[in-house]
């Protein structure tokens, strides 16, 4: 299973929000990487987007989703938190390649790995593997 992994885009200094975090939006940097995902991933084979529902990560992939005719799909299984399992259930079950926006933490547990905000990674899920396949180019 393919799974195209996004790190949520820039949202701006979580320490100097206001609110509930689950609402902070993208600030500009990350609207223009959220825009570049377009053209990064919109043609490559997938038929679905997983997000979690975060508002700064549905916001990442909403161009994409826009730009290919689909809907975001929220998932708690993505949220800040939600644990490694929890996301490898959901992409083992998918059946076909996906997009899936997740916070940092999901991207160290899935990954071994720091990824940058608005990067993406190509991941091989088998039932009992993760391989990183690829580290795509950050957008703006």
């Amino acid at each position: 299973m393919i799974v195209y992994l996004v790190r949520h885009a820039t949202a701006g200094h979580r320490p100097s929000w206001e609110g509930d975090d689950q609402v902070r939006p993208l600030d500009d940097r990350g609207v223009r990487q959220a825009e570049g995902l377009v053209e990064l991933l919109g043609r490559l084979d997938f038929a679905r987007i997983v997000s979690s529902p975060a508002v700064r990560c549905v916001d990442t992939v909403v161009p994409l989703a826009d730009g290919r005719g689909l809907r975001v799909e929220l998932s708690e299984a993505l949220a800040e938190g939600a644990g490694r399992e929890a996301a490898l259930e959901l992409f083992r079950a998918a059946g076909g390649p996906l997009v899936a926006c997740v916070h940092g933490d999901m991207v160290e547990e899935l990954t071994g790995d720091h990824a940058q905000k608005g990067s993406t990674i190509v991941l091989e899920v088998g039932e009992d593997r993760i391989e990183v396949l690829e580290r795509l180019p950050r957008q703006a």
